[in-house]
């Protein structure tokens, strides 16, 4: 009986023991010792469990498993049945990547948790939502940090969080390894059916590179190791962040400063104004949590970086702005020293900075501009009969903007999520199903916030119809989610980015902002190596037009020869465009700046290449170059009106080679060819007796041809003399037609003309009256002399 009762006490201690530890490490150990000395074996998950509880019976112990087997016995667990059998690894051991092995561990599955580092160290605290302060509690949180959000205190370091929740998720039997690094998902061999999808990891021989999972959640931040994920950026104005730890000595005087629990500049602008102009510290907004550690974090504006020296040159690139290199490290532990200081009213007896994982002072300055989101939350790969649903929750999934204190908020709500599509997974539904559920979940979480989730937190469980009002699971159709079912062999490419989503964020962030610097980077890359051209920014380099034509001569080197200047020359160039835009008005042969696009009528029907205006004649609705303006047949260049179109031929002719063309016979009957309206609107120089003696000369010789000529010389004279008066009419219609089209074509040109004499004239008008009245404030004039002559040679009324 004492035996037992001493193995009894030796038990609760060495529980005591795993609840007290501090690190990582030594939680660790001490879970290893504890389980040793019980002989249960944490890779049984299935009853690990239920025999721990059974060997461990101190109050403190019973009292965390009344509430763990409290929230066990949510029906959607199915008593640890839900996901029996089913396999899960998660990468990332961080607070989502750890609630979400504890969800899975609560539906039976088996569950891998590989982290990269061995050590907690981030010493950032996070905001807490009220649904998350419940449900830490709810898990027992208090039994593990005494001190979790006492009265009204809603934050945590992300350090102590990681430390609760890894102890809940050891006791649920969930395996965790440290100092393990994913690099990819492995494919199943094609020519077996036992081995299923693996993870290549670094160390290759730890034991995790051989277990085999249905289920892999990726957790492990921004950087996201699993592929196949399409992400989004969201970017606002630039915003730069400063995050501060100072060590918590616990002292009276340190107990008494009041936290800060979020001051914009828009609420407080004295504070600000007042901060800016007693330390030089131009600042957005700040915030203060005390914790283990006196956490402030802070919005900087760029100038008072500069001012202060702690960013030592001005980049317009973000990533070459805050730059290890151009980060003056001791301005900047200055910096944020006097504004926690000024923050505090200086009741802090002392700020020494808290040390980070690298032993080096905690604070630390980031662009957290750009906000990323994966365009989808799940999908599944299928390979030679394996399949693998893929998840992303946390950070990998959705970043979040730390004003607002959502990152852990929605990072649990993502995990409830996951844990509600394994489930479905696990009971056989249609996979494009599952993935269609889960997109649909996705799409309400960047809208969720404190005020339109479910207010009863009682009732929250995985079910999402517990979590969210008014829940649409069906807005995503499996038909929209084929892309994400894929079957294909996985290729090694780098993290797809989607093209960038310029929205603002929310507060006091409404307006967009584009990111030059790559605009700028690339810009610079395309006028290397040109002469005279040197891209340092967007706007002033840019007057010239150099760097413009360098651009243009780079894709189009046809349309520009050579890009060279002096700057001496530049001045001359505006006064060279205004001068060669005027000439090319009133010169023909002076091409337009202004580019004319001809349109796809404008060919010439003779040669069929392109016509311009300067060359183009115009008949019968086609468009001939003046050279092409000739006969078919002598090609001798004709005028228009003196000309003859064959309109079935596509031809022109001159009248005598008209006339000798053979007619066309068409039913028995002499066809007469079509001609242009101007077929008889040649005057009396397009005929001649020498012409008509040449047509004559070209009939047959003999007496009866000279008989013929005789009698038909006098005829043909009456006949053109009685036709005069025809030809007269059609002359002038020629010619008012050919002035109509010539006023049309030219008609820009006119329009310019006018627009030219309605300025000058008024101008001379007034240079005339100025001149007047410059001569009669000389004095008057005589000109009585030049009066009496007009009247004598003239008349008088000339002078009324």
């Amino acid at each position: 009986m004492g035996e037992a009762e001493d193995e009894k006490n030796q038990a609760g201690r060495l529980f005591e023991n795993f609840v007290q530890a501090t690190d990582c490490k030594s939680t660790m150990q001490a879970f290893n010792i504890m389980c040793s000395y019980l002989d249960v074996d944490p890779l049984e998950h299935s009853t690990f469990y239920s025999g721990l509880k059974s060997m461990v019976t101190c109050w403190k112990a019973k009292a965390l498993w009344s509430k763990l087997d409290k929230r066990a016995s949510n029906k959607e667990y199915k008593n640890g049945k839900a996901c029996e059998g089913i396999k899960c690894l998660i990468i990332g051991g961080g607070p989502c990547g750890l609630r979400t092995a504890i969800e899975l561990a609560f539906l039976g599955a088996k569950v891998v948790v590989i982290e990269k580092r061995d050590t907690f160290s981030r010493n950032n605290v996070l905001h807490l939502w009220p649904y998350t302060i419940h449900d830490l509690r709810a898990l027992g949180a208090k039994k593990f940090y005494g001190k979790f959000c006492a009265g009204a205190i809603d934050h945590i370091s992300i350090r102590q969080l990681q430390l609760m929740l890894l102890k809940i998720a050891l006791l649920l039997g969930v395996e965790f390894h440290v100092n393990v690094e994913f690099i990819k998902l492995v494919e199943p061999p094609e020519d077996q059916e036992k081995e299923g999808w693996r993870a290549e990891i670094r160390p290759a021989d730890h034991p995790v590179a051989n277990f085999d999972f249905d289920v892999v959640v990726g957790a492990d931040g921004r950087r996201n190791s699993l592929e196949g994920f399409r992400r989004k950026e969201f970017r606002g104005k630039l915003a730069i962040a400063i995050t501060a730890n100072f060590i918590n000595r616990n002292t009276t005087a340190e107990a008494k400063v009041e936290e800060i629990s979020g001051v914009a500049f828009i609420f407080n602008q004295k504070f600000f104004q007042d901060l800016k102009q007693e330390n030089g510290i131009d600042l957005e907004n700040i915030v203060y949590y005390k914790d283990n550690t006196h956490y402030f974090v802070m919005t900087a504006k760029k100038q008072s970086l500069l001012d202060k020296g702690v960013i030592i040159h001005d980049y317009i690139d973000t990533e070459a702005l805050l730059n290890s290199e151009n980060v003056n490290q001791e301005a900047l532990l200055a910096y944020a020293r006097e504004a926690a200081d000024y923050a505090t009213h200086y009741q802090l007896p002392t700020l020494d900075y808290a040390t980070n994982h690298c032993g080096q002072p905690d604070v630390a300055m980031f662009d957290f501009t750009s906000m990323y989101a994966s365009e989808s939350a799940a999908l599944v790969r299928e390979r030679f009969g394996h399949s693998v649903l893929v998840a992303l929750v946390g950070d990998s999934l959705l970043e979040p903007f730390w004003p607002m204190g959502t990152g852990c908020a929605r990072g649990f709500l993502a995990a409830f999520d996951t844990a509600w599509m394994a489930k479905s997974w696990a009971q056989g539904r249609n996979p494009l199903e599952v993935l269609a559920e889960r997109e649909s979940l996705y799409r309400l979480l960047p809208q969720t916030t404190p005020e339109n989730i479910g207010k009863n937190f009682d009732l929250y469980t995985i079910d999402p119809g517990t979590r969210y009002p008014n829940l649409n699971s069906n807005c995503v159709r499996p038909h929209q989610v084929r892309n994400n079912y894929i079957c294909g062999e996985m290729k090694s490419c780098s993290l797809e980015r989607a093209a960038t989503i310029r929205r603002p964020v929310n507060l006091a962030r409404r307006e967009s902002e584009i990111r030059p610097s790559r605009l700028l980077t690339w810009c610079q890359k395309q006028t290397e190596g040109y002469r005279g051209v040197n891209v340092t920014d967007l706007t002033s380099c840019w007057t010239s037009g150099l760097a413009f034509c360098a651009l243009i001569h780079r894709f189009r080197p046809q349309l520009i020869t050579s890009v060279s200047s002096e700057g001496q020359e530049l001045k001359e160039n505006k006064v060279k465009l205004m001068a060669t835009q005027l000439q090319a008005k009133f010169e023909d042969s002076t091409p337009s700046l202004k580019r004319e696009f001809p349109s796809l009528g404008d060919m010439c029907h003779a040669c069929k290449k392109r016509v311009f205006a300067v060359e183009k004649l115009s008949t019968e609705g086609l468009h001939f170059h003046k050279e092409c303006f000739r006969c078919h047949t002598c090609r001798a260049p004709l005028r228009q009106g003196g000309h003859f179109f064959d309109s079935e031929e596509g031809k022109l002719y001159c009248k005598l080679h008209f006339a000798q063309r053979k007619p066309l016979v068409k039913n028995g009957r002499t066809q007469i060819l079509h001609t242009t309206r101007n077929d008889e609107s040649h005057d009396d120089s397009s005929w001649s007796p020498e012409g008509c003696e040449h047509h004559l000369q070209e009939e047959s010789p003999g007496i009866l041809s000279s008989l013929k000529r005789s009698l038909r010389w006098p005829l043909h004279v009456s006949q053109t003399v009685c036709a005069v008066p025809r030809r007269v009419f059609n002359w002038l219609h020629a010619k008012a037609w050919a002035t109509g089209v010539h006023l049309r074509d030219n008609a820009e040109d006119y329009a310019f003309l006018y627009e030219l004499l309605s300025v000058s004239l008024p101008l001379l008008a007034v240079l005339h009256e100025q001149l007047v009245q410059m001569y009669a404030e000389a004095g008057p004039l005589n000109l009585q002399p030049l009066q009496h002559w007009l009247e004598e040679h003239m008349g008088p009324w000339v002078l009324v």
